[in-house]
């Protein structure tokens, strides 16, 4: 039981591990909340499984990453269950990529060339971005570090 705990709440007191568990947390977070509260000028949970419906994704999966975005981010920001919600994330981009984002090639779209979605340059920034939170914990400012802390 004690190796399960620290694999999931394990971390080193790093900086650089904050600053990117921080930033991912906020984009998760921001885009989540647009998602499923309709926030930050987001439209909220039906809508966009109205959206996602055209695009193919069944509206069960919607929820789901929807739910795992805010509230992974959420989970980013204050920094608990940092790694599994790393993991979650990690595999919502994979499916985003895998289901809208690899036809359109790498780049975002910065043109805005109609009938062309972004590339996943995005989704692959925040996938690393999470990776390092999953291989190195969530580093300093962190309530993980209260149930395993490493490296003090």
């Amino acid at each position: 039981m004690e190796d399960l705990v620290g694999l999931v709440f394990a971390t080193y007191p790093s900086w650089s591990h904050l600053v990117v568990r921080l930033a991912l947390g906020i984009v998760f977070f921001a885009h989540g909340a647009q998602k499923v509260f309709g926030w930050f000028g987001g439209h909220g949970l039906s809508a966009t499984v109205a959206g996602f419906r055209q695009m193919n994704v069944p509206p069960p999966a919607t929820v789901i990453a929807a739910f795992i975005e805010c509230f992974g981010g959420l989970a980013m920001i204050v920094g608990f269950l940092a790694r599994p919600s790393a993991l979650g994330l990690i595999v919502v981009m994979l499916v985003a990529i895998a289901k809208i984002h690899a036809r359109n090639g790498f780049f975002l779209n910065f043109m805005m060339t109609p009938g062309k979605g972004h590339g996943y340059e995005y989704n692959l920034a925040l996938i690393a971005m999470a990776l390092s939170v999953l291989i190195g914990g969530a580093g300093l400012l962190t309530k993980n570090r209260i149930v395993a802390p490493l490296g003090d």
